[in-house]
Protein backbone atom coordinates (compact mmCIF):
# COMPACT_ATOMS: atom_id res chain seq x y z
CA UNK A 1 0.00 0.00 0.00
CA UNK A 2 1.15 3.34 -0.92
CA UNK A 3 1.38 6.32 0.76
CA UNK A 4 -0.15 9.44 -0.24
CA UNK A 5 1.56 12.42 0.12
CA UNK A 6 -0.32 15.32 2.09
CA UNK A 7 -0.52 18.59 1.21
CA UNK A 8 -2.01 21.48 2.79
CA UNK A 9 -4.97 22.78 1.47
CA UNK A 10 -5.13 26.17 -0.14
CA UNK A 11 -6.70 28.65 2.22
CA UNK A 12 -9.56 30.34 -0.43
CA UNK A 13 -9.32 34.41 -0.74
CA UNK A 14 -11.60 37.16 -0.61
CA UNK A 15 -13.64 36.15 -3.68
CA UNK A 16 -14.33 33.05 -2.62
CA UNK A 17 -16.43 34.29 0.60
CA UNK A 18 -17.97 37.11 -1.00
CA UNK A 19 -19.26 34.72 -3.85
CA UNK A 20 -20.42 32.58 -0.70
CA UNK A 21 -22.04 35.83 0.86
CA UNK A 22 -24.13 36.68 -2.37
CA UNK A 23 -25.62 33.13 -2.25
CA UNK A 24 -23.40 31.66 -4.90
CA UNK A 25 -21.22 28.99 -4.68
CA UNK A 26 -18.34 29.09 -7.20
CA UNK A 27 -18.01 25.85 -7.12
CA UNK A 28 -21.42 24.99 -7.84
CA UNK A 29 -21.62 27.87 -10.86
CA UNK A 30 -18.89 26.55 -12.49
CA UNK A 31 -19.98 23.08 -12.35
CA UNK A 32 -23.36 24.39 -13.83
CA UNK A 33 -21.57 26.17 -16.41
CA UNK A 34 -19.95 22.75 -17.35
CA UNK A 35 -22.78 20.57 -17.30
CA UNK A 36 -24.53 23.07 -19.49
CA UNK A 37 -21.65 23.30 -22.29
CA UNK A 38 -21.19 19.44 -21.99
CA UNK A 39 -25.23 19.70 -23.02
CA UNK A 40 -25.33 21.94 -25.87
CA UNK A 41 -22.18 20.88 -27.41
CA UNK A 42 -22.72 17.00 -26.81
CA UNK A 43 -26.60 16.74 -26.65
CA UNK A 44 -26.78 19.26 -30.46
CA UNK A 45 -24.48 16.65 -31.49
CA UNK A 46 -26.38 13.70 -31.00
CA UNK A 47 -30.04 15.11 -31.85
CA UNK A 48 -29.18 15.70 -35.67
CA UNK A 49 -31.80 18.34 -35.76
CA UNK A 50 -31.72 21.43 -37.31
CA UNK A 51 -33.73 23.44 -35.32
CA UNK A 52 -31.29 22.47 -32.60
CA UNK A 53 -28.21 23.83 -34.40
CA UNK A 54 -30.61 27.54 -35.10
CA UNK A 55 -31.34 27.72 -31.49
CA UNK A 56 -27.92 26.74 -30.28
CA UNK A 57 -26.37 29.62 -33.50
CA UNK A 58 -28.81 32.28 -31.76
CA UNK A 59 -28.39 31.93 -28.18
CA UNK A 60 -26.53 34.80 -27.48
CA UNK A 61 -29.19 36.98 -29.61
CA UNK A 62 -31.73 35.42 -27.29
CA UNK A 63 -30.27 35.37 -24.16
CA UNK A 64 -27.68 38.36 -24.77
CA UNK A 65 -24.16 37.67 -24.71
CA UNK A 66 -23.88 39.49 -21.32
CA UNK A 67 -25.75 36.21 -19.65
CA UNK A 68 -23.45 33.96 -21.63
CA UNK A 69 -20.63 35.84 -20.17
CA UNK A 70 -21.61 35.42 -16.66
CA UNK A 71 -22.10 32.04 -16.97
CA UNK A 72 -18.76 30.74 -19.48
CA UNK A 73 -16.57 33.42 -19.11
CA UNK A 74 -14.63 32.31 -16.44
CA UNK A 75 -14.29 29.08 -17.63
CA UNK A 76 -10.78 27.93 -19.11
CA UNK A 77 -9.93 28.01 -22.52
CA UNK A 78 -9.53 23.66 -22.29
CA UNK A 79 -13.18 23.39 -21.06
CA UNK A 80 -16.30 22.82 -23.30
CA UNK A 81 -17.54 26.09 -21.56
CA UNK A 82 -14.49 28.71 -22.46
CA UNK A 83 -14.69 27.01 -26.00
CA UNK A 84 -18.24 28.29 -26.14
CA UNK A 85 -17.68 31.37 -24.33
CA UNK A 86 -14.88 31.87 -27.53
CA UNK A 87 -17.16 31.26 -30.00
CA UNK A 88 -20.28 33.09 -28.68
CA UNK A 89 -18.02 36.39 -28.40
CA UNK A 90 -15.81 35.72 -31.48
CA UNK A 91 -19.77 35.56 -33.37
CA UNK A 92 -20.58 38.13 -31.65
CA UNK A 93 -17.78 40.32 -32.42
CA UNK A 94 -18.39 39.93 -36.03
CA UNK A 95 -22.00 40.64 -35.86
CA UNK A 96 -21.03 44.06 -33.73
CA UNK A 97 -18.36 45.56 -36.59
CA UNK A 98 -18.61 43.34 -39.52
CA UNK A 99 -17.51 45.79 -41.72
CA UNK A 100 -13.83 46.23 -39.67
CA UNK A 101 -13.82 42.72 -39.07
CA UNK A 102 -13.88 41.88 -42.85
CA UNK A 103 -11.04 44.87 -43.31
CA UNK A 104 -8.79 43.08 -40.55
CA UNK A 105 -9.43 39.56 -42.46
CA UNK A 106 -8.52 40.86 -45.86
CA UNK A 107 -5.37 42.74 -44.16
CA UNK A 108 -4.50 39.37 -43.10
CA UNK A 109 -5.14 36.94 -45.68
CA UNK A 110 -2.05 37.10 -47.99
CA UNK A 111 -0.14 36.79 -45.48
CA UNK A 112 -1.97 33.34 -43.63
CA UNK A 113 -2.75 31.69 -46.66
CA UNK A 114 -3.23 28.03 -44.61
CA UNK A 115 -5.23 29.45 -42.03
CA UNK A 116 -7.84 31.69 -44.69
CA UNK A 117 -8.20 27.89 -46.55
CA UNK A 118 -9.09 26.47 -43.12
CA UNK A 119 -11.24 29.60 -42.35
CA UNK A 120 -13.67 28.75 -45.33
CA UNK A 121 -14.28 32.41 -45.94
CA UNK A 122 -16.05 33.46 -49.54
CA UNK A 123 -14.11 35.06 -51.48
CA UNK A 124 -13.77 38.37 -51.64
CA UNK A 125 -14.38 38.39 -47.81
CA UNK A 126 -16.99 41.22 -46.98
CA UNK A 127 -19.07 41.92 -43.98
CA UNK A 128 -22.04 39.22 -45.10
CA UNK A 129 -19.32 36.46 -45.73
CA UNK A 130 -17.97 36.78 -43.08
CA UNK A 131 -21.43 37.03 -40.97
CA UNK A 132 -22.29 33.77 -42.78
CA UNK A 133 -18.77 31.98 -42.55
CA UNK A 134 -18.94 32.34 -38.51
CA UNK A 135 -22.79 31.40 -38.37
CA UNK A 136 -21.72 28.01 -40.36
CA UNK A 137 -18.54 27.53 -37.97
CA UNK A 138 -21.28 27.87 -34.96
CA UNK A 139 -23.96 25.09 -36.77
CA UNK A 140 -21.37 22.74 -36.86
CA UNK A 141 -21.22 22.43 -33.07
CA UNK A 142 -24.92 20.48 -33.55
CA UNK A 143 -24.05 19.80 -37.18
CA UNK A 144 -20.01 18.60 -37.52
CA UNK A 145 -17.33 17.81 -35.64
CA UNK A 146 -16.33 20.21 -32.82
CA UNK A 147 -12.79 19.84 -33.66
CA UNK A 148 -13.45 21.27 -36.66
CA UNK A 149 -15.59 24.27 -35.64
CA UNK A 150 -12.61 24.66 -33.22
CA UNK A 151 -9.91 24.72 -35.69
CA UNK A 152 -12.08 26.71 -38.32
CA UNK A 153 -12.78 29.47 -35.57
CA UNK A 154 -8.87 29.51 -34.68
CA UNK A 155 -7.92 29.69 -38.07
CA UNK A 156 -10.31 32.81 -38.38
CA UNK A 157 -9.24 34.51 -35.53
CA UNK A 158 -5.45 34.17 -36.59
CA UNK A 159 -5.90 35.41 -40.54
CA UNK A 160 -7.44 38.84 -38.17
CA UNK A 161 -4.53 38.76 -35.40
CA UNK A 162 -2.02 38.62 -39.21
CA UNK A 163 -4.22 41.66 -40.59
CA UNK A 164 -4.02 43.36 -37.23
CA UNK A 165 -0.75 43.50 -37.27
CA UNK A 166 -0.23 44.65 -40.52
CA UNK A 167 -2.88 47.58 -39.71
CA UNK A 168 -1.27 51.00 -38.32
CA UNK A 169 -4.35 51.46 -36.20
CA UNK A 170 -3.98 48.20 -34.17
CA UNK A 171 -2.13 48.31 -31.19
CA UNK A 172 0.15 45.35 -30.17
CA UNK A 173 -2.63 43.97 -26.99
CA UNK A 174 -4.94 43.94 -29.76
CA UNK A 175 -2.81 41.73 -32.20
CA UNK A 176 -2.01 39.42 -28.48
CA UNK A 177 -5.37 38.95 -27.43
CA UNK A 178 -6.49 38.36 -31.02
CA UNK A 179 -3.62 35.39 -31.50
CA UNK A 180 -4.26 34.32 -27.92
CA UNK A 181 -7.96 33.66 -28.77
CA UNK A 182 -6.99 31.79 -32.02
CA UNK A 183 -4.18 29.54 -30.11
CA UNK A 184 -6.52 28.65 -27.24
CA UNK A 185 -8.65 27.41 -30.20
CA UNK A 186 -6.62 25.49 -31.52
CA UNK A 187 -5.11 23.80 -28.77
CA UNK A 188 -8.91 23.01 -27.78
CA UNK A 189 -9.27 21.47 -31.13
CA UNK A 190 -6.37 19.13 -30.44
CA UNK A 191 -7.73 18.16 -27.04
CA UNK A 192 -11.29 17.32 -28.51
CA UNK A 193 -9.50 15.26 -31.25
CA UNK A 194 -8.01 13.38 -28.25
CA UNK A 195 -11.05 12.99 -26.50
CA UNK A 196 -10.16 15.50 -23.33
CA UNK A 197 -12.09 18.18 -23.88
CA UNK A 198 -14.93 18.54 -21.10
Amino acid sequence: MSERAHHRPTAPGNHFFEAISSGVDPAELQEAADRAATLLVRGAHDSGDDAVAERLLHLADTEGIETIAEVWSASAGDSLAGCLWRLFLLRSWVYADPAGVAHQFEAGRAAAPVARVVAGVADPPGPDELKAMIDQVLRGIARGDFADVLFRASAFARVVATGRAGLPTTSEQEVARMLALAEQLEAAGHLELAHGLA
